[in-house]
């Protein structure tokens, strides 16, 4: 990047003119920098530079106190694809290891950009910054640097040492964008005025400026709601709105956006005779299980006992919910022998399932038993087929442990990451720990390929997660263990393009995000854009490692965790109790997701008790997550509408109220619900608050300015609005808000 000088200081600011040039898309922008409370700690002539080795080569903040801002003014509108930050040749306590970057045409309003933190080290990093809104991309003429919190103590300024910004300055890309943001500018301005007219009662106003700008306040449905609430008050015709809203599917996205609660439920084995325990999987961890979509069958195949390998293979079916013992010993039908720590996955449209990889004790590790053997089971012929004695001779991996193996069913291909590599035990005496890389298995084909080996850009690890998006086409990869480091990084492979892209490097602790973990469970929802996480071995900042049970949901629409639950107890007594409500913590468990029923299942693992070391889990539990339903929000709206159709009857008609009160309105309360059980129980006091005769309340009635039943229904309909999705509603904000009171 060039930047040509120009520079001009006063009393309280100093403003620099560059022309930038940038590799990306060659484009040419002018600059002109502003800084609240920054200052140059250099000379002129080195301001222009990226100058590592120079300390002084930065701005400086002369405080480390928010609000402290750095703003760079473009010489005329672009689109800002990204921000590049430059870094001293070292670490150093004054770099930004928080801080946050606002756009917009004007420096008097900003939108966040992006929120960030530089990793405090010498290598320049780069940032994406949001640059759509509502689906389409707008321009910038300023950007603004906010720093929050700098790598050193808290008595350590900031220090932002060189930036760049990479985008789009071409006026034939930029004007049509800009021109898109000054049109929608003023169209959200015509909407907020006629929100106001609307709210205040201005209807010549109102319909006057509608009928010129042709500019539509929010959908039909919604105005018709809000003549038929605000302004008629017809309660009874507002219902029937919402019950045709909701079978158009309008409160779709606003249930989508709540958060689950998870809703567990023990499956008992079905009792066959003296010994029910025959008909169901023993306990183990280390196991594997998967799931056929097609028909609901789960699969589950070896494990450890606490004491031995496994090598029983067990069917569960999700219809006639019973165990099927397919093989009490695989080895002796032809396949795999016993064994722990594999992976399994399958392919429900040809009906196969793969299992490669093992966990060997040491003292087994010799040459004969390190071949890595690879086996397909056909579910339709129920037979094993050895479809290689040893993949590290074909092509593929060496004999491994605790890594992941997915399938992409559409183009028959495995896809296996990560996992320890297994030595003789002479030759691992002393030797580096190997971690096995990314490798591709054609099934019809029967050939293997190294994508990529472990190295820095691609770390490989045990005990990680790895997710496959048949509609995306990316692999989801986070978590995990490298030697004694626990990682919390997250990020995705493309496998059409093979592009990596860093979602979270795991450098900033984030309580936002899953703590780093060992054996962590995932599942993934392609229909939803979903990733689901159940904890397993955790280790947060520097505590020793625990096992406590957490459940997290990723959207990746969103690119936003969220924690639907958690329980930090401890304790036998505690777990005792509740052995009928929520499983154990544990790690070393499966969790298999059946994507089209939305429904989990959990069997087995470790539970980490350190006095009971062999000790394994065979319990077996179905998860379900739970939102609020359209039926549920529905009632809800009604209740909201009845108990204020209530409130407005008791102020000129008791009697009718009280009759109201115990028909309408008591019929649609969630009597479950405490707080609007109480609520409900609440209303009829209000009716005894001023004791006379109704001819008296009809009297009192008549003085009740209308304005107070427009004002409160209007409340009513905001409430009811936020059920709807935004683009369909009013603007939020209100136009007297932007009024300044100087």
């Amino acid at each position: 990047m060039h930047r040509l000088p120009f520079a001009y200081q006063n009393k309280t600011q100093r403003i620099i003119r560059m022309a930038e040039k940038c590799d990306e898309k060659d484009i040419l922008m002018y600059t002109i920098c502003k800084w609240s409370s920054f200052s140059y700690n250099y000379v002129p002539e080195n301001i222009y530079k990226d100058s590592p080795k120079d300390q002084s080569s930065r701005w400086s903040s002369d405080s480390n106190h928010p609000p402290q801002f750095l703003t760079l003014k473009l010489d005329r509108p672009a689109i800002v694809n990204s921000i590049t930050f430059g870094k001293y040749e070292k670490a150093h306590v004054c770099n930004l290891k928080k801080f946050k970057v606002y756009g917009g045409l004007n420096d008097d309003h900003m939108i966040e950009l992006l929120e960030g933190g530089l990793k405090n080290d010498h290598i320049p990093e780069t940032f994406p910054l949001k640059k759509e809104m509502h689906e389409n991309v707008f321009p910038c003429r300023y950007i603004k640097i906010v720093p929050l919190q700098a790598w050193g103590p808290s008595c350590f300024n900031f220090s932002i040492w060189y930036v760049k910004l990479q985008g789009q300055s071409d006026w034939d890309v930029v004007q049509p964008c800009l021109q898109w943001l000054v049109t929608f500018r003023e169209k959200e301005a015509i909407r907020l005025c006629l929100k106001h007219f609307r709210q205040r009662q201005y209807t010549e106003a109102y319909e006057a400026l509608q009928k010129k700008t042709k500019v539509s306040l929010e959908h039909p449905i919604l105005t018709e709601l809000h003549s038929m609430l605000v302004k008629h008050g017809d309660f009874e015709k507002s219902e029937d709105l919402l019950w045709q809203a909701a079978e158009e599917g309008l409160f779709d996205q606003y249930i989508c956006d709540q958060d689950y609660k998870p809703k567990w439920t023990p499956i008992d084995p079905v009792s066959r005779g003296e010994n029910p325990s025959v008909y169901q999987p023993g306990m183990r961890g280390g196991h594997q299980m998967c799931i056929d979509l097609q028909n609901e069958n789960l699969y589950l195949f070896g494990g450890w006992d606490g004491s031995k390998d496994l090598a029983d293979f067990w069917m569960f079916s999700g219809t006639n919910k019973d165990w099927t013992c397919l093989s009490a010993d695989t080895h002796k039908v032809g396949g795999p022998n016993a064994r722990s720590c594999h992976k399994m996955c399958l392919d429900y449209e040809r009906k196969q399932i793969f299992i490669l990889g093992r966990y060997l004790d040491s003292a087994m590790r010799t040459s004969d038993n390190l071949k890595s053997d690879f086996y397909m089971y056909d579910i339709s012929s129920d037979k094993w087929t050895l479809i290689m004695e040893d993949t590290h001779t074909m092509g593929g991996p060496r004999l491994i442990y605790d890594h992941q193996m997915v399938i992409d069913i559409e183009k028959q291909t495995l896809y296996l990451f990560g996992g320890r590599v297994l030595n003789s035990m002479g030759s691992e005496r002393g030797s580096e720990t190997l971690f096995s890389g990314l490798y591709a298995y054609h099934i019809p084909t029967n050939t293997w390929s190294c994508i990529m080996e472990d190295c820095p850009r691609l770390r490989s690890r045990i005990g990680h997660s790895m997710l496959f998006h048949s509609k995306r086409r990316l692999l989801y990869v986070f978590a995990g263990q490298r030697a004694k480091e626990y990682l919390n990084d997250f990020f995705t492979y493309n496998v059409d393009t093979g592009q990596i892209v860093i979602i979270t490097d795991g450098c900033k602790k984030d309580s936002g995000v899953p703590s780093a973990g060992f054996t962590q469970r995932a599942t993934i929802d392609p229909n939803k854009d979903e990733i689901h996480v159940l904890s397993g071995l955790n280790k947060e900042k520097e505590k020793r490692e625990n096992v406590k049970n957490s459940f997290w949901v990723y959207s990746i629409r969103k690119n936003r965790w969220s924690c639907v639950y958690r329980n930090e107890n401890t304790g036998q007594h505690y777990w005792t109790k509740m052995q009928s409500v929520e499983p154990v913590p544990r790690f070393a468990h499966q969790l298999v997701y059946d994507h089209l029923r939305k429904v989990h299942y959990l069997f087995g693992g470790n539970p980490g008790k350190e006095s009971l070391p062999k000790i394994r889990l065979d319990d077996f539990w179905v998860l379900k997550l739970c939102r609020l339903s359209t039926e549920n929000l529905l009632r809800h709206c009604k209740y909201l509408l009845r108990k204020y159709k209530f409130q407005e009857l008791a102020e000129c008609n008791p009697h009718t109220a009280m009759l109201y009160l115990q028909n309408d309105l008591a019929s649609i309360v969630d009597h479950r619900n405490r707080n609007e059980r109480e609520e409900f129980e609440s209303l009829a006091s209000t009716l005894f608050q001023n004791p006379g005769d109704e001819t008296e309340y009809r009297e009192e009635a008549i003085l009740i300015d209308t304005s107070d039943h427009h004002i409160a229904r209007t409340e009513l309909f905001d409430q009811l609005v936020a059920f709807f999705p935004e683009h369909m509603s009013q603007p939020k904000g209100n136009l007297v808000d932007l009024i300044p009171l100087t």
